[in-house]
């Protein structure tokens, strides 16, 4: 695990989107936090670090939770980063490596179907050259693609 330091939560999207490129990270978690302050700034930071971290996890090949926390006082995003309800970096790095499994899940799934695929395909275009008797006798059981999909 690396953990990186940017100056303040508004770089977020910025570095996270370059640590994505690199393609060495199958999840980054990018924890911040923004506190309302007493001038409008609060908002617009806000919405930006929102807009710019919510496209990466659909663009980027990471799996990247929006870990922000968004508060009216610093002992409010101490208790919500934390405190009683436990550890919100834990539960975003969590959800992180969920995405991670379920994109190896479907990514396993896929090559498991393009190989049924080729395999039946292989099978189909030499029927149509033999008899159908030998045809029927080598071509794939569709339990035999099932078991590799699920397996």
């Amino acid at each position: 695990m690396d953990a990186c330091t940017v100056a303040g939560s508004f770089e977020l999207p910025a570095a996270v989107a370059a640590l994505a490129d690199t393609g060495r990270y199958d999840a980054i978690v990018p924890i911040g936090r923004l506190i309302r302050g007493e001038t409008p700034h609060f908002q617009v930071l806000a919405d930006a670090v929102a807009s710019g971290l919510i496209e990466l996890p659909i663009t980027c090949p990471a799996a990247i939770p929006f870990g922000v926390l968004t508060c009216d006082t610093l002992a409010r995003a101490k208790a919500r980063g934390g405190g009683r309800r436990g550890n919100r970096g834990a539960e975003w790095m969590d959800a992180a490596l969920g995405m991670v499994a379920l994109r190896q899940s479907l990514a396993s799934q896929a090559r498991t179907s393009r190989s049924a695929s080729r395999a039946s395909r292989r099978s189909t275009s030499w029927k149509e050259s033999a008899s159908p008797a030998t045809a029927c006798a080598t071509r794939p059981r569709s339990t035999d693609a099932t078991t590799a999909a699920t397996g």
